[in-house]
């Protein structure tokens, strides 16, 4: 064999492959593929691994020199290389001494797996038609894995095209499909399933499937696309969330709050349980509520969630608001607070109400839609001093309006929205609809905010 570069037998440790490694091995080791458009075919060397440390070899892979690639590999080159790489993250390692040491972590990786890895088609192409063989997994995981982890599109069809299992299960589980977790892996997804991929298929351990994958991480026209190809709505993963469940209990920030209602109206809109517990009793409502996205609870409660249904923990979906809130500003928390109070939610105990204040009073507005919901509530000085003056002196009017109540009554235009609240309790929204309020009235009944108390 032609091997302009050093080489070395790898270690005895990667010549006793796992079981699902054999079967790939004896296949590629007596099948014949025919890679090029000339159709030549080329049998893979039957001879052990050999592990590669020129780095001259291991720099033109890294950066996708296709002339240097061409010039190390050639048509007789050993091309199931492979390669031992350091990775970022470190870890404690044992000495035969006994003693421990930080190192990083050690990964096998091979020719093909970099090319795929860093989307560079060109050098991959010419590495399959050099005869690598496409499902080596030294590492525990195919070149299939890395393409569809980096979302190159290039880089699956050319794998695909080449015999890649689609299937394929790597050390950690995986299968391909569920390592496309970008927005950039739609078109990974579509060549998968053209090839065979199991839409339903889940990883070994979390038991995620590719739905939960895609709405966990608010992909929604790859929710789209895998609704589409027969995806359930209601497998349950480990923790006992179906993918709604895992759209809704996802951390997001404000600029993602539309993407993952879009995912949660996909899912909504298909006939996903707006009530489907987790194995913490959370409800899509209770998650949605922790993450203070107040479109999801608005679609969840206009489908009928149950507002008033508690957690393992004894919570119920106002409770979880109030809890992040102080937290969660730039959300929009109150928006959330004042949809559970308009769909009926059990109002937090009055006497709670200054608890509710010191962990709130960053959020105003949050405050406002809590009092606005009672006929009065009882302030005493306690409420002053529960406000830091700094906030104080960010929210004059609001805060002057509230520590007022305690010496005169409400307005009596309040009173009479909580005589109607009260009177439509558990229909309001509904009756509302039909009355044709004028919009300032009709905001006014649905607690809208002024930022003051009257």
């Amino acid at each position: 064999m032609d091997c302009p570069f050093p080489l070395r037998s790898a270690p005895q440790r990667l010549l006793q492959p796992a079981p699902w490694k054999d079967s790939c091995s004896v296949r590629s080791h007596h099948s014949e593929h025919s890679l090029s458009p000339e159709g030549w075919g080329h049998q893979h060397s039957r001879l052990e691994p050999l592990e590669c440390q020129d780095l001259l070899v291991q720099n033109a892979l890294f950066t996708g020199d296709l002339d240097m690639v061409q010039k190390y590999f050639t048509k007789s080159a050993a091309v199931n290389l492979i390669i031992e790489t350091r990775g970022d993250v470190l870890r404690w390692t044992s000495s035969k001494r006994g003693l421990w040491s930080l190192s990083y972590e050690q990964e096998l990786t091979t020719p093909l797996h970099i090319t795929a890895g860093r989307g560079y088609a060109d050098c991959l192409r010419l590495l399959l038609l050099r005869g690598a063989a496409v499902d080596f997994a030294p590492g525990g995981k195919t070149a299939l894995h890395e393409a569809c982890a980096a979302a190159s599109t290039a880089c699956v069809r050319l794998l695909l095209g080449s015999g890649a299992d689609p299937e394929a299960v790597s050390e950690d589980g995986y299968r391909p499909l569920h390592l496309c977790k970008s927005s950039d892996s739609l078109e990974c997804v579509q060549l998968l399933l053209q090839h065979g991929a199991s839409v339903n298929s889940q990883t070994e351990e979390e038991k995620d499937t590719a739905l939960h994958v895609a709405s966990r991480h608010g992909l929604a026209e790859h929710v789209r696309l895998l609704l589409h190809q027969g995806a359930e709505l209601e497998v349950k993963n480990k923790e006992g969330q179906t993918p709604l469940n895992a759209a809704c209990a996802q951390h997001h920030q404000p600029q993602d709050m539309d993407r993952y209602y879009r995912v949660c109206q996909l899912l909504v809109e298909s006939g996903a349980s707006i009530n489907a517990e987790d194995r913490d009793r959370q409800h899509p409502l209770h998650l949605a509520c922790k993450n203070a996205n107040a479109q999801i609870a608005e679609l969840l409660l206009a489908r009928g969630a149950n507002v008033n249904v508690m957690n393992y923990g004894g919570n119920t979906a106002l409770h979880n608001i109030l809890q992040v809130a102080a937290y969660k500003l730039e959300h929009h928390p109150e928006l959330v607070v004042r949809a559970l109070l308009n769909h009926g939610a059990v109002r937090i105990w009055p006497g709670s109400l200054l608890k509710v204040l010191r962990c709130c009073h960053s959020c105003p507005r949050v405050i406002e839609a809590l009092v606005n919901s009672y006929s009065h509530v009882r302030v005493s000085e306690d409420w002053e001093e529960a406000v830091p003056a700094e906030v104080v002196q960010k929210y004059p009017c609001f805060y002057q309006s509230l520590f007022s109540l305690g010496h005169r009554p409400r307005s009596l235009q309040h009173l009479a929205r909580c005589t109607l609240r009260t009177l439509l309790e558990g229909r309001l929204l509904l009756v509302l609809s039909q009355l044709h309020l004028p919009s300032a009235l009709h905001q006014f009944l649905l607690l809208g905010f002024e930022d003051v108390l009257y």
